[in-house]
């Protein structure tokens, strides 16, 4: 029964201990779980559990409700579903009553999963109603004057959630009254005496280990936090002033990348995520102040640089990021190359890498309490992967050739310098792109049969206590 997850060698005894520990009763069954969960081994037998097909667009959103036991996803095909993801089935559909495509979807929690908030192309945040007698209400709850592509919920609260968009407001949202007010719009730093401009914003996380903040990001390369405390929820459209920004040191006053995504931990670590550029984790008290503009080279040498996670490309479509884990052990990214990357958090190696997609992987949601994640691109259904597999995969013989060929694309991209005025229209022609590439490429009707080759891979040998990265000088 426990063979899978006690592996072989040093692993083995580690693993034999903690179930004698277990049984004896010195360590508890919930501690036993969650160590098996971010071990190594368990990564490495990470393998597609299931597709759930179902929609008529490319499938832009995914997550999970917080029991972990349903899937909501959100398409362009403008519909919202709810999936029993275990039995592969639908369980409820309907129609968002958006005009365009859906980019976001989240259910409230401890709403019996009745009340889903969305947002879309369409520059619209709508609610979703759904009644026991199987009858759906939607209704708009506002408008941003550009396309929204995330909501962030305050944990644990059933009314509370926030919007983004690339107008560059964030707006606040209470259910009990059906308001939204706009709290303030984001703008860029004062250098050089430049005109002040709005930044489009794609982004926004709250921080799960104090709710008062939370951090925006978008057209540019400072993830900006804010403290909820300091705004008015009656006022105001004026800029809004961050308590810090974070932004890796070598990107500093650049113009020609932007953030596509962010993610907290449990801890308060901050992941952002660049278009045709890294991936990079900062520490909560590593960042810049309220403006990066106003640091000296001395101060700037003080503070503690970002990890970086590389071997990926996040170019051609708008990509998440998150970590995975009990305790947020590991990384996840997808990539234009059609894989799934996962790497150590504290090391920063990457120690798996999966076939994902037959093109690209685009956003990554983790099972709120089991090794079990959820994954969507451009084509159009969600998988679901868990650690089913009693084999784990060699390392293919081109893996260092598909990282190089992504550290390839991101230094001849790089040669190419995007002004600010024109990477928020970059973004919004990503996933028309994306979509037009299919759609010449396969022009036939078995685009969703893709996955029937996925295959798994690992990086790296079985000994998660040892080296297991190849040779390859990515980065």
């Amino acid at each position: 029964m426990y063979q899978d997850c006690l592996g072989m060698g040093k692993n083995y005894e580690n693993g034999l201990l903690q179930f004698f520990n277990r049984e004896t009763g010195l360590s508890p069954p919930r501690i036993f779980s969650r160590r098996i969960s971010a071990s190594q081994n368990v990564i490495k037998q990470i393998d597609l559990y299931g597709k759930l097909n179902g929609h008529e667009g490319c499938v832009n959103t995914i997550e999970f409700n917080s029991t972990g036991e349903l899937l909501v996803s959100g398409s362009d095909d403008r519909q919202v579903k709810l999936w029993n993801w275990a039995t592969h089935e639908s369980k409820f559909s309907y129609p968002s009553g958006h005009l365009d495509n859906i980019f976001q979807a989240r259910i409230m929690p401890f709403t019996d999963d009745s009340k889903i908030v969305t947002s879309s192309a369409d520059c619209q945040v709508r609610l979703g109603l759904l009644s026991e007698n199987g009858s759906v209400e939607t209704k708009r709850l506002s408008k941003h004057q550009g396309r929204v592509h995330k909501l962030a919920v305050e944990p644990g609260s059933p009314y509370i959630f926030y919007s983004c968009g690339e107008d560059g407001f964030v707006q606040h949202y209470d259910l009990r009254s059906n308001s939204a007010t706009k709290l303030f719009y984001c703008s860029s730093f004062p250098e050089n005496n430049q005109p002040l401009c709005n930044i489009g914003l794609n982004s926004i996380v709250i921080d799960p280990r104090n709710p008062n903040y939370f951090a925006i990001g978008g057209s540019d390369v400072y993830a900006r936090v804010y403290d909820t405390r300091k705004y008015q929820i009656s006022s105001s459209t004026k800029a809004g002033s961050p308590v810090s920004t974070f932004c890796a040191h070598h990107l500093l006053r650049t113009d020609d990348v932007h953030i596509t995504a962010l993610a907290y931990s449990n801890t308060s670590e901050l992941l952002v995520s660049y278009n045709d550029e890294l991936i990079y984790m900062f520490q909560k008290n590593s960042g810049f102040g309220p403006n990066p503009m106003s640091l000296s080279s001395e101060e700037l040498h003080k503070l503690e640089d970002a990890r970086a996670y590389s071997g990926h490309r996040n170019s051609q479509t708008v990509k998440g990021v998150n970590f995975f884990g009990p305790n947020d052990e590991y990384i996840l990214s997808g990539s234009d190359c059609g894989h799934i990357f996962i790497w150590n958090k504290k090391s920063g190696e990457l120690v798996r890498m999966m076939v994902g997609d037959r093109h690209i992987v685009n956003q990554l949601e983790p099972h709120p309490l089991i090794p079990v994640l959820a994954t969507c691109g451009i084509e159009k259904n969600v998988k679901v992967w868990a650690p089913s597999s009693n084999v784990v995969s060699p390392l293919p013989d081109n893996a260092c050739e598909i990282m190089e060929a992504n550290r390839q694309g991101r230094e001849d991209h790089s040669r190419v310098t995007l002004t600010p005025d024109v990477i928020m229209h970059v973004l919004r022609l990503h996933r028309r792109q994306a979509h037009v590439y299919v759609e010449r490429s396969h022009n036939r009707q078995d685009i969703e049969s893709d996955e029937d080759d996925v295959g798994a891979y690992v990086l790296g040998s079985e000994d998660e206590e040892g080296d297991n990265s190849r040779d390859c000088n990515i980065s």
